[in-house]
Order: structure tokens, then C-alpha cells, then sequence
């Protein structure tokens, strides 16, 4: 009698620490991560790679990012190829079961995405091109939205008892958005022109109406020749835009020589959730953003 009561004991402790045990997700990038919290809240453990002060195109393998990654039962990436110098490694190393390709802890959040700028050719010449499209669509609400949908329904599967709880959550994300949406059209950026250095803005130029001119960065991940530098000079003076648009990795010599001949003045942008102060998550970072540029 006494060792079943020992054995229920256990079991019903056993059962207790499953159902309060929290998600582990692991996500490559802070916005991922944060997007990721408001699907599921306090049913989810957090662990974001990439730190916002980080290029997100030049990260490493280091060992302590396999060891979060080995602990995970989701891994949550951009996809397009952003993390393709890094990722596979971690993943690979992890030996983590529940994040290889294929598995339902292997989330790329770019499969629920209309990639734009995708080139028809790939050469080295052309730089360090993504020739799956431009991965920086977290700029974008709409992209996001089909991101949170898709997290929503990831987390369902897995964790299928809180079904009810995950699209309560996505309703009222769906719901916010939905406004901030109309409050950032009232900023109204249709008409706006920029040169950026990199190409970070085409997404939310595509969901807000203004332009890109130019990048001064001509071929990505390739410092400017004096060649480009002229070029993007030439292509202020015909466009005449508004602003450069930077963030805190761009390189400051090629921007400030643009700019001196010019008279153009910088905005630093943020590029990612808690890149700059005021956004600590990704609505307030979109509120940062369109308000800089609505400004500029």
C-alpha cells in the first residue's frame, strides 16, 4: 500500500511540473523573440542569440549559443538566409533533436512571408547578396502578422492544452496592430524620399509609400568604392531625399563623407526590438521608426 501511494505521489508531481513547465524557445533575433512573448506570454522561456547591438548578418557560432540552442524545444529563426553564416553550425552542433530541419521546434519565420527584391542571378561580384530576397521584412506589420499567425498556430501543436490561451493572445495582438497600423498611416511617409546605407527599409517603404533612392552601400557587406560613393552623390543631388537612414552598425566614415557633400542630414534608425532606447518591444519599436522617419 504504501509504495502505490509513493508511485501516485510521484506521478501526480511528475504531471504537475509537466503542465506549468514553461516552453523553451530559443530565437535567433530580439524581434522573434518578443513577438514570440506576446503569442505566449508566461507559457513561454525565452533565450535570444543575437544581441541588439549585434550586425545580425555577422554573428558566431560561439559556444554558448549551441548550448541554449541544445536546451531548446523550439527554435525560432529569420530565414532568407540572415543567419546562414551561423545557424546551420548551431543547429548541427546542438545534436538537439526537436530543432533540425524538418522537426516542429525548426521554426523559420520566413515561410510565412512574401519575399520582395529577390534577384534572378547570384554572382560574388554582386556582394554578400540574399538570393532568397531581402530578409529584413520585420519592418513590415503585414509580414509580421502572418509571423505572429504562424507562431500561434506552432505553439498549438506543440503545446495543444493552451490552445485557447495562444489565440486569445494572437487576437489581441491582431487587435493592437490593427490600430497601430491606422495611427502609423496618419503619419503619412507617402512622398518621403531616403538614401539608406544599407537595404533595411524596403519593406516598410513598400507597406508606408515613400522611396528608397539609393543605398550607399551599392553591393551588400562591400564598403563603398569611391566609384558608388560618387554615384549615390549624384543620386541626392538629381532625387533630392529627405535624410540618410543609418543604424548603430552602419559604418560612420563612407555616411559622414555623403553627407558633408551633400548638406544631407543622418537619421539613426533602429534595426531590431531594443537597438536604440524606447523600443523595448517591437511595437514600440515601429513607433520609434515611423516617427523618425515622419520627422526626418
Amino acid at each position: 500500500m504504501r509504495k502505490k501511494l509513493l508511485k501516485l505521489v510521484f506521478c501526480l508531481t511528475a504531471f504537475t511540473v509537466n503542465l506549468f513547465a514553461q516552453i523553451n524557445v530559443v530565437a535567433t533575433l530580439p524581434w522573434i523573440g518578443d513577438i514570440a512573448k506576446q503569442i505566449g506570454k508566461e507559457k513561454l522561456s525565452i533565450t535570444v542569440l543575437v544581441k541588439t547591438s549585434q550586425d545580425p548578418h555577422y554573428v558566431e557560432a560561439k559556444p554558448s549559443l549551441i548550448i541554449a540552442a541544445r536546451k531548446a524545444d523550439i527554435l525560432m529563426y529569420n530565414g532568407l538566409d540572415l543567419e546562414i553564416g551561423y545557424l546551420p553550425v548551431i543547429i548541427e552542433s546542438s545534436k538537439n533533436p526537436n530543432i533540425q530541419p524538418g522537426r516542429p521546434g525548426n521554426f523559420d519565420c520566413s515561410k510565412f512571408v512574401s519575399p520582395i527584391e529577390k534577384p534572378t542571378s547570384v554572382d560574388r561580384s554582386m556582394g554578400d547578396i540574399h538570393p532568397l530576397g531581402n530578409p529584413h521584412y520585420h519592418f513590415s506589420p503585414l509580414n509580421v502578422l502572418k509571423v505572429a499567425q504562424g507562431m500561434t498556430e506552432t505553439l498549438v501543436k506543440i503545446d495543444p492544452q493552451n490552445e485557447n490561451y495562444y489565440r486569445k493572445n494572437y487576437q489581441e495582438f491582431y487587435k493592437k496592430l490593427q490600430e497601430k497600423i491606422s495611427e502609423w498611416k496618419s503619419k503619412n511617409l507617402s512622398g518621403k524620399k531616403f538614401v539608406a546605407y544599407h537595404t533595411l527599409f524596403s519593406y516598410l517603404a513598400n507597406d508606408f509609400g515613400f522611396q528608397i533612392v539609393g543605398c550607399i552601400e551599392a553591393k551588400p557587406g562591400i564598403p563603398p568604392s569611391s566609384g558608388e560613393i560618387k554615384k549615390i552623390i549624384d543620386t541626392i543631388n538629381n532625387t533630392k531625399p529627405d535624410a540618410i537612414l543609418v543604424n548603430v552598425y552602419s559604418p560612420k566614415k563612407p555616411v559622414e563623407f555623403v553627407a558633408g557633400k551633400t548638406g544631407l542630414k543622418t537619421i539613426l534608425v533602429p534595426h531590431d526590438v531594443g537597438s536604440l532606447p524606447q523600443t523595448q518591444d517591437w511595437f514600440s519599436f515601429m513607433d520609434k521608426v515611423i516617427t523618425l522617419l515622419s520627422e526626418g
